[in-house]
């Protein structure tokens, strides 16, 4: 914990990320800024050529969609719901009275058709499905977000609003982990021109509950999740900053998403955390950038 706060108070002091009083929320200084973008172009030199279709969402998706995803079973912990004030005039006022001598202002506010995304490609597959049949070369999609996960921390790396940068794969099982080996392959590549040493590990995601235990075991036994991890608050503990993940058909029965013979499609995605690595670059190389290595500096800017 001493090192995360460490690291996140020199973050501060630099101005690199700005303080908003609340863990995990941060403003970022335009130079931290200019870091990820250049690091997007790097994804996009390795990736680009793969003819990915790009879509953009909003940081909010359809609740009744978030719904069906399942997520809820999973992850409830990490949900983030959007909520709005739906009442009369005479609740206003009271609404009003309660702020005033610091009361509960919130119990009032009702549920909206909103939910935080807590993953750049939830509002992917239901897009996809209502296309009809994936054409015989499968489908290749390209995504950026913000993303939301309700886990205050001190550790800068664990951002309860964060950027998610991704690639989803959907077509036959072969394909799909082509793709993701594919991935593995190039994100060990990207890190090392920017000076970055990488461990890539297997994973699991943090599911919820006693049942989730059960979730966990399959997940790594079956080697659905990879992660590429690097040190950046903790060399004992390091960060994923990559992840590589083969959902099987799961996606593909809960979405319909079939391919052009009517089989179920598989999926796999690979995600960047934007932020995260950013946090690795200038924890590696130090927090101004005019003074990281030549080559660090070509590979990013040219």
């Amino acid at each position: 914990m001493d090192m995360q706060t460490s690291f996140l108070d020199r973050l501060f002091e630099s101005g690199l990320l700005i303080d908003t009083g609340v863990d995990g929320l941060y403003g970022r200084s335009g130079q931290f800024e200019d870091v990820i973008t250049a690091f997007e172009r790097l994804i996009d030199k390795f990736g680009g050529a793969d003819g990915a279709e790009a879509m953009r969402f909003p940081p909010g998706m359809n609740r009744a969609l978030f719904e069906k995803s399942g997520y809820m079973k999973s992850f409830p912990q990490l949900a983030g719901t959007v909520h709005s004030f739906c009442g009369s005039e005479l609740d206003h006022m009271n609404l009003l009275q309660c702020m005033e001598v610091g009361d509960d202002w919130t119990e009032g506010q009702q549920a909206t058709d909103i939910v935080l995304t807590p993953a750049a490609c939830y509002p992917l597959y239901p897009t996809i499905a209502k296309r009809g049949n994936l054409p015989a070369k499968g489908g290749l999609f390209d995504l950026q977000s913000y993303c939301f996960r309700h886990e205050p921390s001190k550790d800068p790396a664990r951002q309860q609003l964060f950027r998610m940068r991704e690639y989803v794969c959907m077509g036959t099982e072969s394909h799909v982990t082509d793709f993701r080996q594919r991935w593995m392959d190039r994100g060990v590549e990207m890190m090392k021109q920017v000076g970055l040493k990488v461990v890539i590990d297997v994973a699991n995601d943090p599911f919820f509950g006693r049942g989730g235990k059960m979730m966990v075991n399959n997940q790594r036994d079956q080697n659905l999740k990879f992660e590429l991890l690097i040190p950046i608050t903790s060399a004992a503990k390091p960060t994923a900053c990559m992840s590589f993940n083969y959902h099987q058909d799961s996606f593909g029965l809960k979405w319909d998403l079939n391919l052009e013979d009517g089989s179920v499609a598989h999926t796999a995605c690979v995600g960047f955390g934007l932020e995260r690595i950013a946090l690795a670059l200038f924890h590696h190389h130090g927090l101004d950038v005019t003074e990281w290595p030549a080559n660090v500096r070509k590979t990013l800017w040219g």
